[in-house]
């Protein structure tokens, strides 16, 4: 099957494979794991529960920050590095 996409616009098996490899590469269990093929329902299950927890963790550090503020003097220094770092 070629690797290039047909003029109705699917995608080939190949890119398909391709994707599910660079998927596999950025999820910090496949990679704990090394090479071996997972399932790619596998794969796809893994992925939605480690989108889940980052999903969680940007909650709880916008949390702890909204704490942080809170408790600091609108004016001091530390209070101004923390808005010059989210403005970024």
């Amino acid at each position: 099957m070629s690797s290039r996409r047909s003029s109705r616009g699917n995608i080939s098996e190949d890119e398909i494979n391709e994707l599910i490899s660079k998927l596999q590469a950025l999820l910090p269990s496949s990679r704990r794991r090394g090479s071996g093929q997972a399932s790619t329902t596998k794969l796809l299950k893994e992925t939605c529960s480690y989108i889940k927890s980052l999903h969680r963790e940007v909650d709880d550090l916008s949390d702890r920050l909204s704490d942080l503020m809170s408790t600091m003097d609108s004016n001091s220094p530390g209070a101004e590095i923390i808005r010059s770092i989210l403005r970024s």
